[in-house]
């Protein structure tokens, strides 16, 4: 059972922590003028909007394949951190600070991630294990 867990929990935590950047990354694609709109609102450029999304979406992919996982859980890592402070720094609303703690969790399972590795039935794996 352990050795169960040792091979599956890696590649299944992959694709759950990074589902959320893949869907939100869509989802900004469909409703582009109103979250370029919303940034703006917040005092964020609506033009990093296209950056916003390529990292959202190719990042989560990426770690979901586990293809330079140490990367990509950097950058989002970063991103996770950032958005945090940007977005969802309103302490007086009880949902924006559990966004916040949320954010700053996502952001250290992707630290984990950085330091540990994709794990098993990743592409990074795949690929270090074929050039032996």
């Amino acid at each position: 059972m352990q050795q169960l867990i040792q091979t599956y929990s890696a590649p299944i935590g992959r694709v759950l922590l990074a589902l959320i950047f893949v869907t939100s990354g869509l989802s900004k694609i469909a409703e582009y003028g109103a979250t370029a709109g919303w940034m703006e609102s917040m005092g964020v450029p609506g033009a990093l909007l296209p950056l916003v999304i390529l990292l959202e979406v190719l990042g989560g992919l990426a770690v979901m394949l586990g293809w330079q996982t140490r990367i990509a859980a950097f950058l989002l890592a970063g991103f996770t951190l950032l958005s945090a402070l940007l977005f969802h720094s309103d302490f007086s609303s009880q949902a924006e600070m559990t966004n916040f703690m949320k954010n700053f969790s996502i952001a250290g399972g992707f630290l984990i991630l950085l330091a540990t590795g994709p794990g098993p039935f990743a592409l990074d794996t795949r690929k270090n294990t074929s050039a032996n």
